[in-house]
């Protein structure tokens, strides 16, 4: 694939964070490289949500049926003493080839403290070991097990909203699909950040973006190859695909114009108002994928960060 138009500019915050951490910018990625892409999340720092925002953490298994394995999550939830709040249900990043349940956790207890919320983050099956569906019956998995009445009790689990980054966004908005499908309950709201929707990856930005940025073209090609090995794309798995956006609970999406997801992501929402549909959108100018991870002290981070707080606060009053 080869750059073919003339790439939006970057945020100068973000293009410094880009030039500094050059550890975790992954261009270019072929299919031998995703045991060095694993590697580069092997320093989470899993003891901040509890440490900054005074959550319990709690271990706990999903058990499957008919077959299906059980899922560890990973539970932040207030202290003892609050009643049940909402739960948001975090499904990480990493291609859908790398990342744990405790990837962006802190990011996560943020946005949980702020509203009022309980965090479920979800060790979903990673690819090429585990190609589609795996991660998408994991995550079903979890789900159907929240709403079972087997989850800790400080669970509000028919407020739940599922929330997503990059691969976990695009997983999230996966499951929403497939949950609609089966005549499932669905959840109260998706957020989804700067997700990867479409297997494609032959937008314009995508084009845009090749060898730029912190995940381009070609890196999502090798990902999406891993994990949808031989199997047919389906809205299952690129959600990009689904025909029809109708039916989905309200859709908040935010990304970056610099970023290969930009045009997916425009794309995606714009369909949900056509199909009648809710649908909230940030493009935030110069923004690298993911940049308020990559550079959660820029400004354009802070910013992007209270518009999701607020379209949760208005989500969950409604429900």
């Amino acid at each position: 694939m080869t750059q073919m138009q003339t790439p939006p500019p970057f945020d100068p915050e973000i293009e410094r964070a880009l030039e500094r951490r050059r550890d975790i910018v992954v261009t270019s990625m072929a299919r031998e490289d995703i045991p060095r892409v694993r590697a580069l999340g092997g320093d989470v720092a899993s003891l901040a949500p509890t440490t900054h925002w005074g959550f319990d953490r709690v271990d706990v298994v999903a058990t499957g049926g008919e077959g299906k394995p059980d899922v560890p999550l990973v539970v932040l939830a207030p202290p003892h003493g609050h009643g049940p709040v909402p739960t948001l249900v975090f499904l990480h990043g990493g291609g859908l080839i790398a990342g744990t349940a405790e990837a962006d956790l802190d990011l996560l207890a943020e946005l949980a403290h702020e509203v009022g919320c309980a965090v479920v983050s979800v060790e979903y099956r990673l690819a090429p070991e585990e190609p589609f569906p795996a991660a998408l019956d994991d995550v079903m998995t979890a789900f159907a097990w929240l709403r079972s009445g087997a989850a800790p009790d400080r669970l509000d689990t028919e407020r739940m909203v599922l929330v997503g980054i990059s691969a976990g966004g695009g997983l999230a908005a996966a499951v929403g699909l497939a949950l609609r499908d089966s005549g499932a309950p669905l959840p109260a709201g998706m957020l989804l950040m700067c997700p990867m929707l479409d297997h494609r990856s032959n937008s314009c930005s995508a084009q845009q973006m090749v060898g730029l940025g912190s995940w381009d073209a070609t890196a999502n090609a090798t990902a999406w190859g891993a994990y949808l090995g031989d199997a047919e794309p389906t809205s299952h798995a690129s959600a990009s695909l689904a025909k029809d956006l109708s039916g989905l609970p309200p859709v908040f999406i935010d990304v970056g114009s610099a970023e290969t997801f930009r045009d997916e992501c425009v794309d995606f929402a714009s369909r949900i108002w056509a199909d009648g549909g809710q649908a909230e959108l940030h493009v935030w100018p110069g923004g690298a994928h993911a940049f308020d991870v990559l550079a959660p002290w820029a400004r354009m981070s802070r910013d992007a960060r209270r518009p999701r707080v607020a379209w949760l606060r208005r989500l969950l009053e409604r429900a």
